[in-house]
C-alpha cells in the first residue's frame, strides 16, 4: 500500500499547486533581472524546446488542415461543419487575446497562469476529443458535435493562455536569441510533426475507422501532456513589478489612440490582416484535393507530411535570419509562398501537384510562425507587449471569424474562386507590407534580457 498511498500523495499535492495561488512578486533591481534571465538562459532553452517538439509531435495527429476536416468528412457530408472547424482553427487561438492582455499585464508573473490554466484549457481537451472518435459508427451526429466542442475547447482554451505565454517567453528569452530559440523550436516541432504525419497516413490506411481515429487523437492526447511537465519546468526571471492597475474599460478605450499614435504599428495590422484573409483557402486545400481527385485517405498524411517538411526548412532558416535582420522580410516571404501554393491549387493540373502546394504553403506556415509572433514583441516598450499582442492577434481573430466562412461559401460555388481569392489577398498582403512598414527593430534598440525600449 505504500507505493499507492505516495501516488495518492503526489496527486494531492500536484492538484493542490494547480489549483493554488501564485506568491507575490518582489520589486529588483533591472541589472538583476538581466543577470538572472542569461543565468537560467540554457535551461530555458532546453526545456522549452523540449516542450515546442513534444507540443508539435501532438498537433501532428490533430492537424487542423487535413486530420481535423477528414474527421468530419467521416461523419457528415456537409461542407458547413468543416467551416466552421477552420472558424475555429483560425479563430480560436486569437479571438481571447486582448480580453486576457490587461489582466496578463497587471501580474507580476506569467508562467503560473500559462502552466496552471495552461493545464485545464489545453491539456484536458485533447483527452475528451478521443470520445467522438470511439462513439463515430454508432452516434455520429453526437459524434460530430462532441468533436467540434473539444477542438474549439482546445482551440480557444490556448488563446486565452496565449498572452501570458508569448510574455512568458519574452522574458526568458532576449530580444537577439528569441529567433534562434523559436526557429530551432519550431523546426524540431516540424521534424517530429513530419514522423507524426507518417504515422497518421499509416495509421490512417491500415487501421479501420474509427479506431485509426481512436489511436490518433489518443496520441495527441499522451504528448501534449508531455509537453506540459516540460513547460512546467520553466524558470521565470522575476521581473520588477511596475503592476499596471488600468481596468478594463479604460482599457479598452485607449486602444484607438494607440494605433492611431503608432503609424508603423497601424500599417503593420492592416498587412497582417491581410494576410490573415489570405488563408481562407487552407482549411479546403485537403477538401478539394479529395473531391476533385478523389485521393485516399494515406494521401492526406502524405500532404501533411510534405506541408511539415516545407514548414520544418523555412523555421529552421528563417530563425537564425530575423535574429540578425528581423521578422518582417520573413514575412513578405511567408506571403508571396500563400499566393504561390493557392495559385498552384486553383491551376493544378493532376492530384500530384497538390504535394507541392501543401510544401508551399509549410513554407508560408514556417514563416508565420517564427515572425508573427516575435515581431510583435518588439513594437512596444516590454510593460506594453501583453497589449500589442492582445490587440494583434484579436484583430487578427475577428478577420479569421469570417473569412472561413466566405472560404466556405466560395468552395461551395468554386474551389478555384476561393483559391484566387486567397491568392490574391495574400499578393495583396505581400505589397503592404513591403511597402508600409518599417522593420520595428530598427526603431528599437535592444536591452539583453529584457525585450525592446525605444531609442532615445
Amino acid at each position: 500500500m505504500a507505493p499507492f498511498s505516495r501516488l495518492v500523495t503526489i496527486a494531492w499535492r500536484a492538484g493542490r499547486w494547480l489549483v493554488g495561488a501564485d506568491p507575490p512578486a518582489v520589486e529588483r533591481d533591472p541589472a538583476a533581472v538581466v543577470a538572472e534571465t542569461l543565468q537560467h538562459y540554457r535551461w530555458n532553452f532546453w526545456v522549452n524546446l523540449i516542450e515546442g517538439t513534444a507540443f508539435g509531435f501532438s498537433l501532428s495527429f490533430i492537424a487542423a488542415r487535413t486530420i481535423v476536416p477528414l474527421f468530419i468528412t467521416k461523419l457528415t457530408d456537409s461542407p458547413l461543419p468543416i467551416g466552421i472547424a477552420a472558424v475555429i482553427s483560425q479563430a480560436g487561438w486569437f479571438l481571447p487575446q486582448l480580453w486576457t492582455a490587461d489582466p496578463v499585464e497587471r501580474l507580476p508573473r506569467k508562467k503560473a497562469l500559462v502552466v496552471k490554466l495552461g493545464f485545464f484549457l489545453e491539456r484536458v481537451p485533447l483527452w475528451v476529443m478521443v470520445i467522438p472518435a470511439l462513439i463515430a459508427t454508432t452516434h455520429g451526429g453526437l459524434a460530430l458535435a462532441l468533436f467540434l466542442l473539444a477542438h474549439a475547447w482546445f482551440t480557444f482554451g490556448g488563446g486565452i493562455v496565449a498572452t501570458a505565454w508569448h510574455d512568458l517567453i519574452a522574458r526568458c528569452f532576449p530580444v537577439e536569441r528569441r529567433g534562434r530559440f523559436w526557429g530551432l523550436t519550431s523546426f524540431l516541432s516540424a521534424g517530429t510533426a513530419t514522423a507524426g504525419a507518417a504515422l497518421s497516413a499509416w495509421l490512417l490506411s491500415r487501421l479501420a475507422f474509427p479506431t485509426n481515429f481512436v489511436v490518433l487523437f489518443g496520441l495527441a492526447a499522451v504528448f501534449i501532456t508531455v509537453s506540459w511537465v516540460f513547460l512546467a519546468l520553466t524558470r521565470e526571471p522575476e521581473q520588477p513589478g511596475k503592476v499596471r492597475t488600468v481596468g478594463s474599460p479604460s482599457f479598452l478605450s485607449q486602444l484607438p489612440s494607440l494605433v492611431a499614435n503608432d503609424r508603423n504599428y497601424r500599417n503593420f495590422l492592416i498587412a497582417r490582416l491581410l494576410l490573415a484573409a489570405g488563408q481562407m483557402g487552407l482549411g479546403f486545400v485537403t477538401v478539394a484535393a479529395v473531391r476533385r481527385w478523389a485521393v485516399a485517405d494515406g494521401a492526406v498524411g502524405i500532404y501533411t507530411a510534405a506541408m511539415s517538411v516545407g514548414q520544418a526548412a523555412a523555421t529552421l532558416i528563417l530563425g537564425f535570419l530575423t535574429d540578425r535582420f528581423g521578422h518582417k522580410f520573413s514575412l513578405e516571404l511567408g506571403a508571396l509562398f500563400f499566393g504561390g501554393a493557392f495559385l498552384l491549387a486553383w491551376l493544378a493540373p493532376a492530384p500530384g501537384w497538390y504535394y507541392l502546394v501543401f510544401a508551399l504553403l509549410g513554407v508560408g506556415l514556417g514563416a508565420m510562425m517564427i515572425s508573427s509572433v516575435l515581431i510583435v514583441l518588439e513594437f512596444s516598450e516590454p510593460i506594453r507587449r501583453p497589449t500589442y499582442v492582445g490587440l494583434t492577434n484579436t484583430s487578427v481573430g475577428l478577420v479569421s471569424v469570417v473569412v472561413p466562412l466566405i472560404g466556405a461559401w466560395l468552395a461551395d460555388l468554386s474551389f478555384d474562386l476561393l483559391f484566387a481569392a486567397s491568392a490574391g489577398a495574400s499578393l495583396l498582403a505581400f505589397l503592404a507590407m513591403r511597402y508600409g512598414v518599417s522593420e520595428p527593430r530598427h526603431l528599437l534598440a535592444p536591452v539583453r534580457g529584457g525585450g525592446p525600449r525605444r531609442r532615445p
